[in-house]
């Protein structure tokens, strides 16, 4: 059988790994394969508009989209005859979201996709993984864009930061809000934002009922109604333990919960793999049952630390977004301009840098009663936390940020050469952080975790009082700049705040009035 390299599909061993032998030819394993959309030439059309900030086309419905740009039939019945010949077993195959999850052993997936699946140790945990590309048979080329999941790398970590227990000697005096006074400074219109869905999308953790009825209860609102959605195995499991990824979770849903009461908050629970990062995310975008018109992320990794080809999957995910009208947050990291990577370069951090992500940096917000007083970029300086930010190493500029530029920390200013990060900025210092319930104790979070779901239950507030949803709103926001606090004092290491749009904290942190008479 005549077979061909799958494009974007070449993985490396990953920093500091270290190879102890083959992966248990025996053990089992989930991948998902991504297949091409039904009349690809219209939906990059449909997506194209779009990008250039043409709102006149309808938001199309689930059903629409799945029926006109979901995967052929022909296409999934061409991937499950070629499971079935290597004894893989066919677990789901969904036409909406053009994904077949396929299970079997290491030594099938090995002969099916030509890899040699290996077993490291890494320091971050230990993971199954392969090098080199994945090979599918020539009767797939072109229907099949990617193969997910045969490696299962931690792919993404949680941008959330506790307050240090030890203010450095210079530090100003530390002051924490509730997430309903932050929407009070950034004057959120007045919703619940019933009769919305927020997605919240996690790859670890959970919550307890018992703590979200404490909190709310603490703020004296009555507690939105929380549903988990298990993706592809994952599920609502609490650790126990705060500082992991039990803290992500329930600062997602209480920020988001607190704000936008009203709102269902469905959340969406995944393993921490490209694969069920981006099968999170599509089932969200997806979903007939909960119909999400907003999702928040605060999880992602540097760009470098991806497959091209996990990349497009998930950029084609966000791009479906835009297309259904639902409105993507996401966190643009907490590591700055380097976005943690030691090589001395500016990296972004992926997802937020995809154009069709509302990409959320981070500020310091201090308040004078209930108005700001002050807010700068969020740089943390010796305690090593600041809004991620600056130029994408992968993403063309879109149309909605031509003109624009980054200004360095030297003061040099650089016309964008590729997508610039973030779009808009919100409280995200640890020291002016919000206060939060994580595992039966109360603390102070901050990270640009916050600013993804803060963003989200604005969207929300505002698609309720309009009745309709936003949608996908970057290219609206460049036109109409002005509904936002410019921030231009601070930097994020390399890069320099300055009025109008800069790679700290992109356009402002939020006016939600002006941006409810925007939208």
């Amino acid at each position: 059988m005549a077979k061909h390299t799958l494009s974007g599909s070449d993985r490396t061993t990953l920093a500091g790994a270290h190879c102890v032998g083959p992966a248990d030819p025996g053990a089992t394993l989930k991948a998902v394969l991504v297949v091409r959309h039904r009349d690809a030439q219209a939906f990059a059309a449909r997506v194209g508009q779009l990008a250039a900030g043409d709102r006149s086309q309808p938001h199309l419905s689930r059903d629409a989209f799945a029926t006109q740009f979901g995967a052929a039939p022909e296409d999934l019945a061409a991937v499950t005859a070629f499971a079935q010949q290597h004894g893989l077993t066919v677990v789901r195959t969904d036409a909406a979201s053009r994904m077949v999850v396929v299970s079997g052993t290491v030594a099938q997936f090995n002969a099916a996709f030509e890899v040699d699946l290996q077993q490291y140790q890494h320091p971050a945990g230990n993971y199954r993984g392969r090098t080199g590309t994945v090979s599918l048979p020539d009767a797939l080329h072109g229907v099949v864009t990617a193969v997910l999941g045969l490696d299962n790398r931690p792919q993404a970590r949680a941008h959330f930061r506790f307050r240090p227990p030890v203010q450095a000697a210079a530090s100003p005096a530390a002051v924490s809000y509730s997430p309903t006074q932050v929407a009070g400074f950034y004057q959120f219109p007045e919703s619940t934002g019933a009769g919305q869905c927020i997605a919240l999308i996690e790859l670890g953790g959970g919550y307890t009922t018992s703590d979200l009825s404490t909190y709310f209860s603490g703020l004296g609102i009555t507690a939105p109604t929380v549903v988990a959605v298990p993706v592809d195995g994952g599920s609502n499991q609490p650790t126990g333990s705060a500082d992991g990824p039990d803290g992500e979770v329930m600062l997602d849903i209480e920020v988001a919960g607190a704000i936008a009461p009203g709102a269902k908050i469905a959340v969406y629970f995944a393993g921490n793999t490209d694969a069920g990062f981006i099968d999170a995310v599509s089932n969200a975008v997806h979903d007939t049952v909960n119909r999400p018109s907003v999702v928040s992320i605060s999880w992602g990794g540097p760009e470098s630390s991806w497959t091209s080809q996990s990349m497009q999957a998930f950029n084609e995910v966000l791009q479906a977004a835009a297309t259904l009208g639902v409105t993507v947050c996401v966190a643009s990291g907490d590591n700055g301009s380097s976005d943690g990577v030691s090589d001395q370069k500016n990296h972004v951090d992926f997802p937020a840098s995809s154009p069709y992500s509302l990409a959320c940096g981070g500020t310091s917000l201090r308040a004078s009663g209930n108005t700001i007083a002050s807010e700068v970029v969020w740089n943390d300086g010796a305690q090593g936390g600041a809004g991620g930010g600056g130029v994408s190493g992968v993403f063309a500029l879109p149309a909605w940020q031509q003109g624009l530029s980054a200004v360095s920390s030297t003061g040099a200013s650089t016309p964008l050469g590729g997508r610039g990060v973030p779009d808009v900025a919100g409280n995200a210092d640890p020291q002016t952080g919000y206060n939060v319930r994580v595992d039966g104790s109360n603390m102070v979070v901050g990270g640009t975790s916050a600013v993804a779901p803060l963003w989200a239950a604005l969207i929300a507030r505002i698609n309720a009082t309009q009745g309709k949803a936003a949608g996908y709103i970057n290219p609206l926001l460049y036109q109409q700049g002005k509904s936002f606090n410019d921030i231009t004092k601070g930097n994020n290491g390399s890069f320099e705040a300055v009025a109008g749009w800069d790679a700290c904290t992109g356009l402002g942190s939020p006016d939600g009035q002006k941006l409810l008479t925007l939208l």
